[in-house]
Formats: structure tokens, C-alpha cells, sequence
């Protein structure tokens, strides 16, 4: 029984926003094959790539998770941080 119950917590747990996004609207977006959910706040947007994809480094996402936040939240992405499963952009957004 605790073994289901963990691996229950593990697989919710991977799709899940970072505590700074919590509570943030999600929007769906895909790139080239790579799904991304994408939270914003404020001038900063985080993407959390879902699908399986073998070993990826963060510059074989790099361009498909800017475009897909750029598609998600309507702001140029000034630069990315994290890693090829969880990334957050700093945004320029239109006034």
C-alpha cells in the first residue's frame, strides 16, 4: 500500500507547477513534438515539458520552449533558465 501511495504522489507530482507558480493558470501548448504546460506571473513564465523524450540536454528544447511560451503568454522571452523538464523565462511583455 505504501508503495502505491508514493508512486501516486511521484506521477502527480510531475506535471505540477513550482511553488512560485502555484495556483497559476495553466495553458497546453506543443512545439515539435514537445508538450509543455506553461503558468505565468508577473514578468516571469514557467514551462514544465511532459512528454518523454530520451535524455534531452536544454539546448535540444531551447527554441521549442520559447516559442511555446512566447505562443502561451504573448511576451518576447528575454532568457531561460532550468533544465530540459522545467524551465522559467524572463518576459518582455507588450504595455
Amino acid at each position: 500500500m505504501r508503495i502505491f501511495l508514493l508512486r501516486t504522489a511521484l506521477l502527480a507530482a510531475c506535471s505540477g507547477p513550482t511553488p512560485y507558480f502555484a495556483g497559476q493558470p495553466e495553458t497546453v501548448v506543443e512545439v515539435g513534438g514537445a508538450v509543455f504546460h506553461i503558468r505565468r506571473k508577473g514578468d516571469l513564465a514557467e514551462a514544465v515539458r511532459v512528454n518523454r523524450e530520451w535524455a534531452p540536454r536544454i539546448g535540444a528544447v531551447a527554441e521549442r520552449v520559447t516559442v511555446a511560451i512566447q505562443q502561451a503568454t504573448g511576451c518576447d522571452v528575454r532568457d531561460i533558465r532550468g533544465d530540459a523538464a522545467v524551465i522559467v523565462a524572463r518576459l518582455k511583455c507588450p504595455k
